[in-house]
């Protein structure tokens, strides 16, 4: 099955208040083509969900600076003074949720289980209304899974059914987040045909990605 689309298709696919995960680290791997389109096409009032906001002139950042995003849940919102700002204005919710757990919870919604359990954050706002378990002696919080309507995700390679290889760090939030959607789209670097890609660097297989737009 050829997934391979025109950039214009997905538009379709994209409306306001959705939640929406978007691969990358400080823009590593974050899919500049679909923050593109979010803002040429005012798609606003977005639940996001990604490691960081990026920068002001890069990657989430841009939507941050935008005003279209209505809650940010991140690991860490340093890099860029604008998310701080609506922060502490109140123009823009954050849930800051440390790194490795946002991991887990993404990874949790992909393969259906009902949370994970970690000791990071007891004694903290993080365990703030949460349910804490007590196992071998030592308290935990239960995290429930994060999952997300789209997963906008970059790629170095597809083949035409889906099949992915990222590069070096690209590589990040986004084989997690490829498993945790509704509907996932890719844009890639180079797009071949099927049996092109070396099966030992495929990190995301084809079945979970539904739409690829080259670069």
């Amino acid at each position: 099955m050829n997934k391979v689309k025109n950039k214009e298709d997905i538009i379709a696919y994209l409306k306001d208040g959705q939640t929406i995960m978007i691969g990358g680290f400080l823009c590593a791997g974050t899919p500049e083509m679909f923050i593109d389109i979010l803002i040429e096409n005012r798609i606003k009032n977005l639940t996001v969900i990604a490691n960081d906001t990026g920068f002001e002139d890069r990657g989430i950042g841009r939507l941050v600076v935008n005003k279209q995003i209505r809650k940010m849940i991140a690991t860490h919102v340093g890099t860029n003074k604008e998310t701080g700002r609506q922060m502490n204005s109140g123009e823009l919710e954050v849930e800051l949720i440390p790194q490795g757990t946002m991991a887990e919870r993404i990874r949790a919604a992909g393969v259906g289980l009902g949370g994970i359990l970690t000791p990071t954050g007891i004694g903290t706002v993080v365990a703030d209304g949460k349910q804490i378990l007590t196992i071998d002696g030592k308290e935990h919080i239960l995290e429930l899974p994060l999952r997300a309507e789209v997963a906008l995700l970059h790629a170095h390679k597809a083949d035409t059914s889906g099949n992915l290889v990222y590069r070096r760090a690209a590589q990040n939030f986004n084989p997690l987040m490829a498993m945790a959607a509704d509907l996932v789209i890719v844009s890639a670097e180079n797009i071949v045909q099927v049996g092109d890609l070396d099966p030992d660097h495929v990190v995301t297989p084809g079945p979970l990605v539904d739409i690829i737009i080259g670069v």
